[in-house]
């Protein structure tokens, strides 16, 4: 038995956003989900792409994903990653898939010399969080999450 993790290829967003969808059902999410793969295909693959993403294959099939960009912190004066999804399809959990694909992120950063790798966890979601502790992360709880959207968005981007 064998884990790989390489760069998703193009033609893969249809692959991604089963993933996505994966992602959401477990996260009791899926009625949120409304990208296509031609946006996943665009956002990955287009003229200039700002997401990137990581395929993991056990024995060549495609088993988990994470899906990252680049931030930026003024306070450090450098860039960092963003952990947007993480997903390992439940039938391979437990086989080190899921800290492979965190630790392919870990090496960027080392490589690259960006100070950061950050992401959320939902608080209900246990076994994720004690993962990342397994791994040492560390909670930020000194920083409420917000977020505009829809209506309110559309109201607010009116008056610019």
């Amino acid at each position: 038995m064998t884990l790989s993790i390489r760069p998703v290829r193009p033609g893969e967003a249809g692959l991604v956003l089963a993933f996505v969808k994966e992602l959401a059902e477990y996260e009791k999410l899926l009625h949120e989900v409304v990208a296509s793969e031609a946006d996943i295909a665009e956002s990955l693959f287009g003229g200039s792409p700002r997401v990137f993403c990581d395929i993991a294959e056990w024995d060549g099939e495609p088993v988990g994903f994470a899906l990252w960009f680049y931030t930026y912190s003024t306070f450090r004066g450098r860039h960092g990653i963003w952990l947007e999804d993480l997903f390992v399809r439940p039938e391979q959990r437990g086989r080190g898939i899921g800290k492979a694909l965190m630790a392919r992120l870990a090496k960027r950063c080392v490589e690259e010399d960006l100070p950061r790798l950050a992401w959320w966890v939902l608080n209900w979601n246990e076994p994720s969080r004690v993962f990342y502790r397994s791994i040492g992360a560390k909670a930020q709880d000194e920083w409420t999450v917000k977020r505009l959207e829809g209506e309110a968005l559309a109201d607010l981007g009116a008056e610019g």
